[in-house]
């Protein structure tokens, strides 16, 4: 267990053994412990710290209306929530505290005191115990085990109390992927690079690299872009799509991405340069699940959910015509839907929902596309829409 007394408090480092804190017994607690078995002595805990100044989170101080049942429910919770929310809302009230004490006559920690344990531990906020624990399968501190009374008197600097600890900070860098789709073809294409550096040199990855000085994750992005594949970003619409921060997904160390994503038409040549041994359009089914679909680091992981997410935008956005010049016919539109589904659509199904079913879509124009024989397809141009209704639902995949 964490036991800390060094703690983030709003934007600034907040020390319990601070010249601040020695003055003033402001703050906020949070009580946990067998409320089925020792309310009692929780209730009695809460008044010390309430008579002190602090502000109690959780739990409420009322009356208990479920007496004999394995989740406590008091007078003032809510009666239409679940169990569930009602924990999920307590942890909420607990993270929101700026310490956590332990009631634990005998040692006691129940099951529910356990879990709440585990997640107060991961987020390193400082614990303190009525009684030294039993059966915890993690480390409890020296001097962190303190009657409710004597850590009132710590925290308004009356008792030095114990020497504080700091919670170890994780020092991670900041990085920025792209994944930017387009259709070469009649199929969707991703830009990619193939590393010319280690780790993972010789495989395909997603444009990116490290945040510099100054830089916003958005300039990074543009920026390597440039760099790696020679295409200007700065005119490339970019929206963030996730961050990835699994301690493993690099082997240099803690390293945290933001991938952006955006799609475009009938984007140019790109060529390698900086670190990337060269670069190009690549068919994405075959990055992804192909003989030779193997991508550096997690970004094969990233780039799944930059495809799962254009297919749903496809289905309630007007996205799709980013993958179009400014005039389309409507042929070109599904094309467009069928490249990035992956399954061919009925024609006249699909004209007739653009055009006469979905308002704000497309708007034809006067126009048409004289490329051969035969009656020349009308010509449209984006409409003012920006979501589908009703929307486009994607139909079941055929083989």
């Amino acid at each position: 267990m964490s036991g800390r007394h060094y703690r983030e408090f709003g934007s600034a480092a907040f020390d319990w053994h601070s010249p601040v804190m020695r003055t003033s017994t402001k703050g906020s607690v949070a009580l946990i412990g067998s409320f089925r078995q020792h309310y009692p002595e929780v209730l009695a805990a809460a008044r010390t710290f309430a008579d002190a100044g602090l502000t109690v989170k959780s739990p409420p101080i009322c009356r208990i209306v479920n007496h004999g049942h394995e989740f406590v429910r008091f007078e003032s919770d809510p009666p239409e929530s679940s169990d569930q929310e009602l924990q999920a809302a307590t942890l909420k009230k607990i993270f929101a505290s700026d310490l956590v004490y332990v009631v634990n006559p005998g040692g006691y920690i129940g099951r529910t005191t356990a879990y709440e344990l585990g997640c107060v531990h991961e987020r390193g906020m400082a614990v303190y115990y009525a009684e030294p624990p039993k059966d915890l399968p993690i480390a409890v501190p020296e001097g962190t085990v303190v009657e409710a009374r004597r850590l009132v008197e710590i925290i308004a600097g009356s008792d030095p109390g114990p020497a504080p600890v700091r919670r170890p900070r994780v020092a991670a860098q900041p990085t920025a992927d792209i994944v930017i789709f387009t259709i070469r073809e009649g199929q969707l294409r991703v830009l990619l690079v193939r590393r010319g550096k280690k780790p993972y040199r010789g495989m395909l990855a997603l444009p990116g690299g490290f945040v510099r000085p100054g830089e916003s994750l958005e300039d990074t992005a543009e920026r390597e872009l440039r760099e790696e594949t020679g295409l200007n970003g700065s005119g490339i619409r970019l929206e963030q799509l996730h961050t990835y921060s699994r301690p493993e997904r690099d082997p240099r160390g803690r390293i945290i991405s933001t991938a952006f994503l955006a799609v475009m038409p009938d984007p140019p040549e790109v060529t390698g340069a900086s670190d990337a041994r060269d670069a190009d359009w690549v068919e994405v089914e075959e990055s992804l699940w192909g003989p030779n679909s193997s991508l550096a680091f997690d970004h094969g992981k990233i780039l799944q959910h930059g495809l799962e997410h254009t297919r749903t935008r496809l289905e309630h956005t007007t996205v799709a015509t980013a993958f179009c010049d400014d005039l389309f016919t409507i042929t070109d539109l599904r094309k467009v839907y069928e490249a990035v589904w992956g399954y061919e659509l009925n024609p006249g199904n699909f004209h007739r929902k653009v055009v006469e079913e979905t308002a704000g879509f497309v708007v034809r124009t006067d126009k048409v596309r004289r490329s051969g024989p035969g009656k020349p397809p009308a010509l449209f141009r984006r409409g003012t829409a920006d979501l589908l209704y009703p929307p486009m639902m994607r139909g079941r995949r055929t083989p």
